[in-house]
């Protein structure tokens, strides 16, 4: 899509009430986006990280040492020197190839030209059709094995149904009686995986897909596989954000770097198209209630980590946890500092990129979780299997709030954890990255998913 024709976009979707990116860019202002560089920033205490987020840089989900990356074009460059920063430039974000793939974002658009299933983008990432055709044709071929809910809608959708998207998601078990039922107390334990929640993290959604396939096709033939799915519902959503992920995937060459929803009606007067600095949107992983904005957010609704107006405000995120309420029991008291017992059942997975890292509670604070312990030791057995660091995102990354994980622990009491993938050192690897991150990151998903039945007495 043309930056003229999102423009076009925009203004025939204000008038139909579903809300995108107000007010472009002019061209020449968009154009000054062309070229993307991840700098280097120094940040030695929580203070200088926050002070980051709340003056709205495009804060990466890496580190190394004392230093965050910024994701930005030589203008961001130029604020952070005038803000006292020294910037260094540690990437220079490469052109990506790719046909133009079909849009929800435009109720008339024209009809894409390939078979859903078979449709990519940027050399090779399934689009929101693709994946949500992925799904059906596993729960077709694997009817024993797979069965697809649709667990909400996205914000376009609750706003206009000729856009945005169905909320998708993956139960994989051997059939039996009572098993992916939208009920809490299952005879099997489960573990679900997430991915895509920011949208432009685009190798997760990868990820998700090959992982599904192995545990499909690998029924039967696998021994650890058949074991798995034998005692285990494993629950995949492979697109957490897909009207975000709309956005990625019409960005031509260069990408359209959206990674928040697409809930612009706390105004700002944010770009159209969304530059990597400056994008309307709620950051769906700052939107949970637990702490929710206290750590890791900006007030500024064109910044990466705005929250939202308030807590659990967004449809998505409203989704998908009563998803995790309709499928894991509360296990844990109210208070930060109820520990979950050591019979809780269920694990989950959130997964991001690029820092390459194995993240579990809390992330709003650096105080330790009263299921400490248990969370460490299994973070420390996923750093065995992928290499990645190991902590609290406040001990090797930075304090976020209202992240997922973060609720589902602090809710539910399961064991949670993020994985920040490594994605090749890069923000926007080549397709060809996927296949070395999901060879890393399988072995970890094969054993938080084995666990899940006691984490924290397996751990």
């Amino acid at each position: 899509m043309s930056r003229r024709r999102w423009a076009a976009t925009a203004a025939s979707l204000l008038a139909a009430g579903a809300l995108v990116l107000a007010n472009p860019l002019a061209p020449e202002a968009a154009a000054e986006d062309s070229s993307l560089f991840v700098y280097r920033v120094a940040a030695a205490s929580p203070a200088a990280a926050q002070r980051l987020f709340t003056d709205g840089y495009d804060v990466l989900e890496n580190r190394t040492g004392n230093d965050l990356f910024v994701l930005g074009d030589a203008a961001t460059a130029a604020r952070l020197r005038a803000a006292g920063f020294r910037p260094i430039v540690s990437e220079k974000l490469a052109a990506m190839g790719g046909a133009a793939p079909s849009t929800r974002l435009v109720p008339d658009a024209a009809a894409p030209t390939v078979a859903a299933i078979d449709e990519t983008y940027f050399g090779g990432y399934r689009t929101v059709r693709a994946q949500h055709a992925h799904l059906d044709q596993v729960a077709a071929d694997h009817p024993d094995l797979a069965t697809v809910v649709d667990y909400g809608d996205s914000y376009l959708k609750t706003r206009n149904a000729a856009t945005g998207y169905d909320l998708k998601a993956i139960c994989l078990t051997k059939r039996a009686s009572g098993d992916c039922a939208l009920t809490p107390d299952a005879p099997k334990p489960r573990f679900l995986f997430m991915t895509q929640i920011h949208a432009r993290e685009i190798v997760t959604g990868d990820i998700a897909w090959r992982f599904i396939d192995h545990l499909a096709t690998g029924y039967g033939s696998d021994a650890a596989v058949t074991a798995l799915l034998d005692s285990t519902e494993v629950w995949v959503v492979p697109i957490a954000n897909p009207d975000g992920v709309d956005v990625v995937q019409q960005g031509g060459t260069r990408p359209y770097l959206q990674r928040k929803n697409l809930n612009t009606s706390a105004g700002g007067n944010c770009a159209n198209p969304p530059t990597s600095s400056n994008q309307g949107g709620v950051d769906l992983n700052r939107n949970s209630g637990t702490h929710w904005n206290t750590a890791g957010t900006s007030s500024n609704p064109c910044a990466q980590t705005y929250p939202g107006a308030r807590a659990d405000s967004e449809p998505e995120t409203v989704a998908i946890e009563r998803l995790f309420r309709q499928l894991f029991a509360d296990q844990r008291g109210p208070a930060d500092t109820d520990a979950a017992p050591v019979t809780t059942r269920g694990a989950m997975i959130t997964m991001h990129s690029y820092a390459g890292m194995n993240l579990y509670p809390w992330g709003w604070s650096t105080r330790n979780s009263p299921n400490e312990a248990g969370l460490q030791a299994i973070a420390q057995r996923m750093s065995t299997l992928n290499g990645y660091r190991n902590g609290q995102p406040g001990d090797i990354l930075y304090n976020a709030a209202g992240g997922t994980d973060d609720w589902t622990y602090g809710e539910l009491g399961i064991a949670s954890f993020t994985i920040e993938a490594a994605s090749c050192n890069s923000f926007t690897p080549a397709y060809s990255c996927t296949t070395q991150d999901f060879n890393r990151n399988l072995p970890v998903l094969m054993y938080v998913a084995g666990i899940a039945g006691a984490p924290y007495r397996t751990s």
